[in-house]
């Protein structure tokens, strides 16, 4: 009978991505994906055996992912919860507002004050701000970038921009020494925090040029998953007893965090949801905010 691994290496076959690129199906990045969740070696033979049989040339990557969710659900839901993770940010567009009101709470629980839609004037032009961090008196522009589709990096041009920002608040700052108003700190870092990946060349610079970079993967510790993992800070875009269509509505209400549903049933009454609905949505939310 033939194994998994050989199951693994026995053919190429072509998958669609989100974008709707084609691109090779590579059994050991859906592997790696299982690792990073949690799941221990058993649990990610079973998904693999589950899985590969039914891959076929122009299968969407997104209904594998749903099929190796589903799988884990049924064994292990913290488990699920992480490999859903990625999935769930994305889900936060297609605007990136609620990305940046969710990155401000994860900032909140790693004991940084956050605000966001701030306006700061800079040398030569007034710029709004995703978010003013502060921390032991040091003050942090960070800029978020956020794609609604997966395959898509923040680029070297994104990076240059970010910094020619800081720089620019920076050089306002001092050039108005003089005014102490709280409404115009100084600005000590620069951040730039994606929930996709970045190239080499934006690393690269951001090394350099010393501006703070987090991607979904990057770096290596302390990326983007990593916070959201250590502060237990989940997106509504997690449940799945809501549809899509509640979550765009609860969205454009200004809810972003499943923790936002905990107690506060009125969001769910004002998009038509019944009591039984609620009652399965707070149970699921219950399960989800108690994981971490």
């Amino acid at each position: 009978m033939m194994n998994v691994m050989d199951k693994e290496n026995k053919k190429t076959i072509w998958v669609l991505k989100t974008s709707g690129e084609k691109e090779r199906f590579v059994a050991a990045k859906l592997r790696r994906s299982l690792i990073r969740s949690g799941a221990d070696k058993k649990m990610i033979e079973t998904v693999m055996s589950q899985i590969l049989p039914v891959v076929k040339d122009g299968m969407r990557t997104l209904d594998i992912y749903k099929r190796a969710f589903t799988i884990l659900k049924r064994t292990k839901f913290d488990v699920a919860i992480r490999y859903s993770l990625r999935k769930a940010v994305l889900e936060l567009g297609p605007s990136g507002f609620p990305f940046e009101k969710f990155i401000a709470e994860v900032l909140r629980r790693k004991g940084y004050s956050a605000r966001t839609g701030v306006m700061l004037p800079g040398n030569c032009v007034q710029h709004e701000v995703d978010i003013l961090a502060e921390k032991e008196n040091r003050h942090i522009f960070i800029e978020c970038k956020f794609h609604n589709q997966q395959g898509v990096k923040s680029d070297v041009k994104i990076a240059l921009y970010v910094h020619a920002r800081f720089l620019d608040l920076q050089k306002g700052h001092a050039a108005k020494e003089h005014n102490l108003n709280k409404a115009n700190p100084k600005v000590h870092e620069g951040w730039l925090i994606t929930n996709t990946k970045l190239t080499l060349d934006a690393i690269q610079y951001a090394q350099c040029a010393g501006l703070r970079i987090i991607g979904w993967d990057y770096p290596e510790k302390g990326n983007l998953q990593d916070l959201i993992l250590e502060t237990g800070v989940h997106p509504l875009t997690f449940l799945n007893s809501l549809t899509s269509k509640d979550k765009m509505q609860l969205l454009q209400r200004g809810v972003v965090l499943c923790g936002d549903l905990k107690k506060n049933t009125a969001p769910l009454r004002s998009i038509g949801l019944s009591n039984d609905q609620i009652l399965k949505v707070q149970s699921e939310v219950d399960r989800v905010c108690q994981e971490f």
